[in-house]
């Protein structure tokens, strides 16, 4: 006979104490509501993710779907069974007895690490229906044939967010946690949720833009970029910082880092502690580092070439001015090294050999697995992001924003929903998060070639498949030292696709493959013991090959790094400082273009 145990505890909710709360929430909601809704204005932005492209998808799904109703009997036969064994251990648990889980569902998933999800078997019971729903929803999706590869990975990609949306942690009456804090706090954390939530929507001028961290606690140069140094150069298109020694010797061949225009350079300047550039400086390395602009609609014309032209051509010019050398060693980050690759490639054609090594961090150069991005970048959602960026002449920052939290929804939505709006704390304050709020704007025309080019059509990978300046290139015609760091859970950029690079280029590739993901991978200095990474000293043509026969490493990857990078240094000099060249310095790091913000209306304005 099974073991007789009370029941869990039940959370401590009196259900007219609960109703009398929740009405009066309601009341004060409708206050707030018609305050905000007075203050408001129309927003005539479009929609992105699209929600008509979305259903037509759905549409093509439900037609092939119904091609076959036995997949879809056997599904719904499966899930009915699987549902009778959770009902017969819920009963069973709600009569006292200790029994095993009927299912091994949502071990370690971290939405439902309060322990009245295991403990309680109502709420046990919900967990693991919605558990079960989702598992079958997701296999269903992805079990049909005979649609494109892009509708199936639409579905697939808007499945897993349905179903992450309708996790019973995402209301408050389902959501032990808020359960407790209603009661506790008589209702004040809805009140106060819905105070944030509107606040969201007036900082996104009407849209809601989740607030994930305290953003009055930071401030670009004051505790995020703070590493000392000064602007050597700049035009309508960046300014090139160079920092300030802190070793009496420095390599002889300085360090260009070109980092994305999607978001700001700071990433890699978030404070001492994590600052990649801080610590490239104490290596000995003279760094410069581009600091884009953030555009508005004037710079809608700014094209691909331009970043190349305006950007590493003259950060290169500058560079030799500044301590007069020819060569240097160079970074790019994300489309900041898709950048570099189309240069370098330009580069090969015209005899320009002042790139002598380059490395790569979570860089697509071939687009064919770009991982679920590629689910906004279809043809009819191009079309209208094309129409948005007509009209405005760019592509504004927080549709990036959005896009980049859908590929990971659970961790940069719904956990923000539950936090802020439903528990009404206040975001904590993390630097990461901060940056990742502080978006850009995109130049119409550069965003567009890009989406269409490289996203949609993946003509970068081929020979001549893209111009520079009128030039038809091939990455092939790369022959530098290549390093290409990529991240094990990047959902921007594949591992599996940044490692296609070593296929591509014609010199010698080494390839390290970082734990974690797309920033946290790059961004894991030098004395951390998180994450680890992974060589192999050989480039086989498949990915998985390569990681089955790597050697796995403890730590971070920037001290393996450190040892490439330095054979490429051209022995060691006397330090140089900013202003001890050709070039005098302008204004001191990080520069005013990084304070630079596009509110909702007017042109850009600085942070000072």
């Amino acid at each position: 006979m099974a073991k007789q145990t009370p029941p869990a505890e039940q959370p401590d909710v009196n259900p007219q104490e609960l109703a009398t709360i929740l009405m009066d929430v309601g009341l004060r909601s409708q206050k707030l509501i018609a305050e905000y809704a007075a203050r408001s204005n129309e927003n005539d932005e479009p929609v992105f993710p699209d929600p008509v492209v979305i259903s037509k998808a759905f549409a093509r799904w439900s037609a092939e779907l119904m091609k076959d109703p036995a997949k879809l009997i056997q599904t719904q036969m499966a899930f009915w069974q699987d549902y009778a064994k959770v009902a017969e251990t819920t009963l069973r648990r709600l009569q006292g007895e200790e029994v095993e889980p009927a299912l091994d569902l949502g071990r370690g998933d971290r939405r439902f690490k309060d322990d009245a999800w295991n403990e309680n078997p109502t709420f046990n019971y919900l967990k693991d229906c919605y558990l079960l729903m989702g598992k079958y929803a997701t296999a269903l999706a992805e079990s049909v044939d005979g649609i494109d590869a892009r509708t199936k990975l639409m579905v697939d990609f808007y499945t897993r967010q349905i179903v992450d949306a309708f996790a019973p942690t995402n209301f408050a009456l389902t959501n032990p946690e808020v359960l407790r804090a209603t009661v506790e706090s008589k209702g004040e954390n809805l009140v106060r949720g819905l105070e944030h939530m509107l606040a969201d929507m007036e900082l996104g001028g009407g849209k809601l833009k989740i607030r994930m961290t305290d953003i009055d606690k930071f401030e670009v140069g004051k505790n995020l970029a703070v590493t000392p140094g000064k602007v050597v150069f700049q035009n309508e298109l960046m300014q090139l910082l160079q920092y300030e020694p802190t070793t009496d010797e420095v390599y002889k061949r300085p360090l260009l880092i070109v980092p994305p225009w999607i978001n700001k350079f700071y990433i890699l300047d978030l404070g001492p502690q994590k600052s990649f550039i801080k610590w490239a400086v104490d290596q000995g390395h003279t760094v410069f580092v581009i600091s884009w602009v953030n555009p508005d609609a004037s710079q809608s014309n700014i094209d691909f070439d331009d970043y190349m032209e305006l950007g590493i051509m003259k950060a290169l010019d500058a560079i030799e001015q500044a301590t007069g050398e020819k060569t240097v060693n160079h970074i790019g980050y994300c489309i900041g090294g898709t950048l570099t690759a189309a240069t370098l490639a330009y580069m090969a054609k015209k005899g320009d050999d002042r790139i002598a090594s380059v490395t790569y961090f979570t860089t697509m150069v071939d687009f064919e697995i770009a991982g679920d991005i590629k689910v906004f970048v279809d043809e009819e959602q191009l079309e209208s992001l094309d129409e948005y960026m007509e009209r405005d002449g760019y592509l504004d920052g927080s549709i990036m924003n959005t896009a980049f939290s859908l590929l990971r929804s659970n961790d940069l939505v719904w956990s923000f929903v539950i936090n802020n709006y439903l528990l009404g704390k206040d975001p904590m304050p993390f630097d990461l998060l901060y940056w990742n709020s502080d978006a850009t704007r995109l130049p119409a025309m550069m965003h567009n070639f890009y989406l269409h080019s490289m996203y949609h059509e993946n003509k970068l990978s081929k020979p001549g498949g893209i111009k520079m300046k009128g030039v038809p290139i091939d990455l092939r015609d790369i022959k530098v030292p290549t390093c290409i760091i990529a991240a094990k859970e990047d959902h921007i950029a594949p591992w599996v696709s940044c490692y296609k690079g070593t296929q591509l280029y014609s010199g010698p590739v080494k390839f390290i493959l970082g734990g974690s993901g797309h920033i946290a991978g790059i961004v894991n200095p030098a004395d951390s013991k998180k994450y680890g990474y992974w060589t192999n000293d050989k480039n086989p043509a498949s990915p998985e090959e390569w990681f089955e026969t790597a050697t796995q490493h403890e730590g971070s990857w920037w001290p393996h790094w450190k040892a490439w990078v330095a054979r490429k240094g051209g022995g060691k000099v006397k330090a140089r400082k900013p202003g001890g060249g050709k070039l005098k310095p302008i204004e001191d790091a990080p520069g005013s273009y990084v304070k630079a913000t596009t509110p909702k209306t007017g042109t850009m304005v600085r942070k000072d």
